[in-house]
């Protein structure tokens, strides 16, 4: 059948064909991190989601481009750059920088292109300029540049494409200049805002007077630089469904730069919300994490990363400390399993088990269906588990679920839980044990097991030795 993806556009699940007339490249656009603060756990479950898509998309032979934006300007980091008395780069900079870091110790694959919106000063005022040409823009009085719904809707363009607006019902024609806005307003944006005084030095020259862009048209004008004016997937959290992705439409299309019959994007993906412990996150209540504060709490990146891919990415998904310490107990069986496996097979090499990986694949392609994936991985790893314990795995078969596994991770990311180096008087209680094991002082041998546990190691004996490792 091959994969199925739910498009917000259509309101359903589709057949996921790529523009590529070829049938083998896809161009993936993910909004990006706002580099004003560290990201929540939150903001990485939509980050994790689009690597997701992008591996799994790769595990299936496409060629992937893969963008993701860096918003270095809009509302909150001005309001940041003004409290700290730092310039606008040497801000922006340092969260940016913290991001890739928790991006890649939650196991990212980093984007192809990561353009940052003051770097796309020029193609943002181009944009504008277009849509002031096709008459769907209008300078206001203070030289600040709006997007006209009403002239987008009279020119035969829908607005209300990613969701359904009883323009009835809501406050129609109003003008706003803040980046987010109140939901229930149909509004004319700020396409370009006229720089006032609390802006300090946060500005750039335009047509219409010193100012900024605002944010909706950052991304569109990044995301057509960089991956033309029609693309295959465009992706976020779905908080930005409105009015962030329909005004990103509504200025991408309204200026008429995509071939005929083509659109703006393809297919539309969007993560649901996290809850932390069944309420919003919220700091006041406590329950606001950063990837740094779980990683303080000693759990891993893997870990946090397989929490998050355990639920469907259209799901609503309740995060607690409790069931990140589940993940950490299910990868550990999943490490126990694979480092037994490691053992039998040695430098035998095998191909990987189709079965198994045309099962994994038949519930990704069900949009996604990370669930049914991981309820089969576990379904095959207490097989391999009840052979071992029978001693019936061969050194092939080892091979052959090392090989296995070794696809399925490529897709999951998770990794393989790095070896614990034991230092250097650990590992001589190993030795004084099996000194003791050979002079048959099984006493003294199961004393220093003892011993060992309570220093956090545990000895694993295996046909190579026994070894230590951390529990």
């Amino acid at each position: 059948m091959g994969l199925r993806l739910f498009n917000t556009l259509s309101r359903s699940v589709e057949n996921f064909v790529p523009r590529d007339p070829r049938g083998t490249k896809v161009d993936l656009y993910c909004c990006g991190p706002t580099v004003h603060n560290f990201a929540h756990i939150g903001n990485f479950r939509t980050f994790v989601f689009a690597d997701l898509l992008r591996r799994y998309l790769e595990f299936k032979g496409y060629e992937v481009r893969h963008v993701m934006n860096i918003t270095d300007v809009e509302d909150k980091i001005i309001k940041g750059v003004s409290a700290s008395g730092a310039g606008l780069t040497d801000y922006t900079r340092r969260y940016e920088a913290a991001f890739l870091e928790d991006f890649r110790a939650l196991g990212g694959l980093l984007p192809h292109h990561m353009p940052r919106a003051t770097e796309h000063i020029r193609e943002i005022i181009g944009l504008i300029e277009n849509l002031l040409g096709q008459e769907l823009a209008y300078r206001a009085s203070d030289g600040s540049v709006y997007f006209s719904i009403e002239k987008y809707r009279a020119a035969g363009h829908r607005y209300g494409q990613l969701l359904n607006l009883n323009f009835d019902a809501m406050r129609v024609g109003e003008r706003v200049s803040a980046d987010e806005y109140d939901k229930e307003s149909v509004a004319d944006f700020a396409l370009w805002k006229a720089r006032v005084a609390d802006d300090g030095a946060v500005s750039w020259p335009s047509p219409w007077g010193e100012g900024r862009p605002g944010w909706h048209i950052e991304c569109s004008a990044m995301s057509m630089k960089w991956l033309g004016t029609s693309f295959d997937l465009h992706l976020g959290g779905e908080d930005l469904i409105f009015p962030h992705h329909e005004d990103e439409i509504a200025q991408s299309e309204g200026a008429g730069l995509q071939a005929p019959g083509e659109r703006f994007v393809k297919y539309w993906l969007h993560a649901a919300h996290l809850q932390v412990d069944g309420k919003k996150m919220s700091k006041s209540l406590g329950n606001f994490y950063t990837l740094r504060d779980l990683l303080a709490k000693r759990f891993t990146g893997r870990e946090i990363r397989s929490l998050l891919l355990t639920a469907h990415y259209r799901a609503p998904f309740n995060f607690t400390l409790e069931n990140l310490a589940g993940a950490r107990t299910a990868l550990g069986r999943l490490d126990e399993c694979f480092a037994k496996l490691r053992e039998i097979a040695g430098e035998t090499k095998a191909a990987p088990n189709e079965k198994v990986l045309a099962e994994f694949t038949a519930a990704m392609d069900d949009d996604l269906n990370v669930s049914a994936a991981w309820g089969g991985i576990f379904d095959w790893v207490r097989e391999l588990n009840r052979s071992l314990e029978a001693a019936k795995v061969t050194a092939a078969e080892a091979s052959a679920a090392l090989a296995t596994w070794q696809r399925i991770d490529q897709v999951f990311g998770v990794g393989q839980k790095p070896d614990a180096e034991a230092p250097p008087e650990i590992s001589a209680l190993l030795e004084k044990r099996q000194a003791a094991r050979k002079a048959k002082d099984f006493k003294l041998a199961d004393a220093i097991r003892a011993q060992l546990k309570t220093a956090g190691w545990i000895i694993e004996d295996t046909p190579k030795g026994p070894r230590l490792k951390r529990p």
